[in-house]
């Protein structure tokens, strides 16, 4: 396979990961008006048990869902700000990283900024985790933030055109807004995740698990749960192709960098050998190295678990490197 029109190739992919992302509110909003179309279904039902009268039904479930989805999304709009201006230290310390000084390794500072010369990029800063594994990742959402950081291991045990390669892949990534996009995609899954785990051990351990679940307020809870696990495996859905599209990218923009594929192919037949760094235990920031450090799903293009795959299988990307 040759990679042709690059340029045009990451347009299209910036495009349909707009469009992705913006599915992201659209779910929100969806499973709110779902939420009060359920609960309100189930209200009805019992009103019309009882003998009483009640608002036309759709009436009552727009009334509820355009008086309540404001909130929602204000709330969103601030859990979004809150992480969007602490995601650096976030990363820094699920990962690790820590600066690295230029007098501590002027090798890699050469590497990086001869490639940030090459395309005219402003430098990055540059990270380093203390793990002999091999992996690296970029990180940031502007020109003041954006990282690389790479693992003691693959600065050690990769040769100058091997890391020049892995650094090629993760500018590549920064060139393209990559990082951002992840940053809000992963922002997005977590809004899921934590109205999934609120709900659930309210369920656990508050008043109905004591036997409440048959009121109406523990319906309205086990709806509210059902619909937040719905929306947290469409969310994943969403970022985990968002990252597998990217991988391509940025390994095509590494071989346009360097003038060698080869030299990536070779560092990710390494990385693949050992890409576990110890600190990583977050699947959202897992996905950001260029390997998963986790990999706990097998990656396949044709099986159902390759849906839940954050990285293209690692032998296809050698391979195609390799008919570059």
């Amino acid at each position: 396979m040759s990679y042709f029109g690059l340029q045009s190739q990451i347009r299209r992919n910036n495009t349909n990961s707009v469009l992705i992302l913006l599915m992201f509110p659209v779910v929100i909003i969806v499973l709110t008006w779902l939420f009060f179309y359920l609960t309100s279904l189930l209200q009805a039902n019992y009103l019309a048990r009882e003998g009483q009268d009640s608002l036309p039904f759709f009436t009552s479930v727009n009334y509820s869902f355009f008086r309540t989805v404001p909130w929602i999304l204000l709330g969103v709009a601030v859990w979004f700000l809150i992480a969007w201006s602490t995601h650096s230290v976030m990363i820094s310390r699920a990962t690790g990283s820590k600066p690295l000084e230029r007098k501590e390794n002027k090798r890699v500072y050469n590497l990086v900024e001869n490639l940030c010369i090459s395309r005219g990029m402003p430098m990055p800063r540059v990270n380093i985790i203390e793990d002999d594994s091999l992996n690296a990742f970029a990180s940031g959402i502007n020109n003041n933030t954006y990282t690389v950081s790479l693992s003691r291991g693959i600065i050690e045990k990769l040769n100058d055109q091997e890391l020049e390669a892995v650094i090629a892949h993760e500018l590549t990534h920064i060139r393209n807004r990559d990082v951002r996009l992840l940053i809000i995609s992963v922002v997005f899954v977590g809004i899921f995740a934590f109205i999934s785990q609120a709900l659930f051990r309210s369920m656990r351990f508050g008043s109905l698990s004591r036997g409440d679940r048959k009121g109406g307020a523990g319906i309205a809870v086990i709806v509210a749960l059902v619909l937040a696990l719905i929306g947290y495996l469409v969310a994943s859905l969403f970022r985990f192709a968002l990252s597998r599209k990217r991988e391509y990218l940025a390994d095509a923009g590494s071989a346009e960098l360097t003038r060698n594929p080869l030299a990536l192919a070779s560092a990710l037949r390494k990385i693949s050998g050992d890409p576990a760094i110890e600190a990583v235990k977050r699947n959202d920031i897992a996905q950001m190295f260029i390997e998963n450090p986790r990999n706990e799903v097998k990656n396949s293009s044709f099986s159902f678990s390759g849906l839940f795959a954050t990285h293209p299988p690692i032998e296809k990307r050698i391979q195609i490197l390799e008919q570059f």
